[in-house]
């Protein structure tokens, strides 16, 4: 716990030395799902103040998306985080919402299936068993582009609807692959093989949407109306949201540990603590050293004096070299169920991540829409062009 103070003082001490809280404008963010490491931008900027310096006092709704889309049509509420499937259907029914800012840049759908068992490839599903939460989302539509990137339709494969449940049926064979979130279920899943309570599993192996096509993902939706009547509040939710983004992609275990404040139960080791106190000097130098500790040692050898980074190397270039050494650093340091989310965050990290965050384009969303059409969940083509705007992206 010592840890975990120390860190939420340093954040305290940096938003208490922003504008006064009766100074701020009160605005309600929209989420889907439930609290998650993997919103921790989202808590990064309230926490650090973010969203503080450019005048907002910002709270966290949770809701279904279909709720979280009517409200914003609606005006009742002006942002939150929606698929670019939606903003797609929405459109299409006259809700006048538009997609400011990508928070994943990647799509973090894919197929998961063990190794040794004759896959080698998407192709190699024909025939054989396939879980999916449904036929509905990110889901299905990322399975029906897989598919047919490698020749296959639906009518290939034995389509099974499971629920969110994949670790769970996957590992108990019930499924001979699945249709995933490639940055949770595959580590759930390896993780239960690791201790021998996957049936035959030894090893998985990911299949993912991006590899075959860029589709749009989620990301930050407002009205047609707040883009016109008050721009200036759109760009001080993005500036705010994309700093915190990019503490995210720079300092994870500090973007971790922020979220345990957020996510109840979420676990929190010591070296995690340790390591939010101390990644800003790594990602910043990787020379300094750190403190006599196991941790410490750790971080010299793999980061510093072992393989000193290039001055040359930007902060995103060395975090990402950190990102890459973490899982070795960590090995021994704590219970691998203990860094289980943490090593979600890691992989999310790798879908966020970008040469230009926040930007979605043209061709993405024609990829998007392409799918819905051939689905049947759209009935006719709308103008992508009103659905997106890259406007707002702070530079870089």
């Amino acid at each position: 716990m010592r840890f975990r103070v120390i860190v939420f003082l340093l954040i305290a001490t940096v938003v208490g030395a922003g504008v006064s809280a009766q100074d701020l404008q009160p605005l309600t963010f929209l989420l889907t799902f439930v609290p998650n490491v993997q919103f921790s931008p989202l808590y990064i900027a309230i926490e650090k103040g973010y969203f503080a310096d450019v005048g907002l006092d910002v709270t966290i709704e949770h809701l279904d998306e279909p709720v979280v889309v009517d409200l914003i049509a609606a005006g009742q509420r002006q942002f939150g985080m929606v698929s670019g499937e939606e903003v797609i259907k929405a459109r299409a029914k006259g809700r006048p919402i538009v997609y400011t800012y990508a928070w994943f840049h990647r799509y973090p759908v894919g197929i998961v299936a063990p190794e040794g068992t004759g896959i080698e490839s998407v192709a190699d599903l024909a025939g054989r068993k396939v879980g999916i939460p449904g036929r509905f989302g990110a889901s299905y539509n990322g399975l029906i582009t897989l598919l047919a990137a490698n020749g296959l339709t639906e009518d290939d494969i034995q389509l099974e609807p499971i629920g969110f449940n994949a670790p769970e049926n996957f590992c108990k064979g019930i499924v001979e692959a699945s249709v995933v979130y490639i940055n949770n279920e595959p580590l759930q899943i390896q993780s239960r093989a690791d201790m021998g309570d996957c049936g035959d599993v030894k090893q998985v192996q990911v299949f993912p949407v991006a590899d075959v096509s860029a589709l749009v993902s989620n990301g930050i939706v407002t009205s047609e109306a707040v883009l016109a009547d008050n721009p200036e509040l759109v760009r001080r939710v993005i500036t705010a949201y994309d700093r915190g983004l990019r503490d995210a992609i720079l300092y994870p275990a500090e973007a971790y540990t922020i979220a345990t404040k957020y996510v109840e139960n979420l676990p929190l080791p010591p070296v995690l603590a340790q390591l939010a106190l101390w990644e800003q000097t790594v990602i910043g130098g990787m020379t300094a050293a750190a403190p006599p500790t196991v941790v410490g040692d750790r971080l010299n050898a793999l980061l510093g004096t072992a393989e000193p980074a290039s001055e040359e190397m930007t902060p995103r270039a060395r975090a990402a070299q950190y990102r890459e050494a973490l899982p070795e650093l960590l090995i021994d340091l704590a219970e691998p169920v203990e860094l289980l989310q943490f090593r979600v965050l890691l992989s999310t990290i790798a879908l966020w991540d970008a040469d230009v965050l926040g930007q979605t384009t043209l061709e993405a969303w024609q990829a998007t829409q392409d799918i819905l059409l051939q689905t049947g969940q759209l009935k006719a083509p709308i103008a992508l062009e009103a659905a997106f705007t890259n406007a707002f992206i702070p530079g870089e």
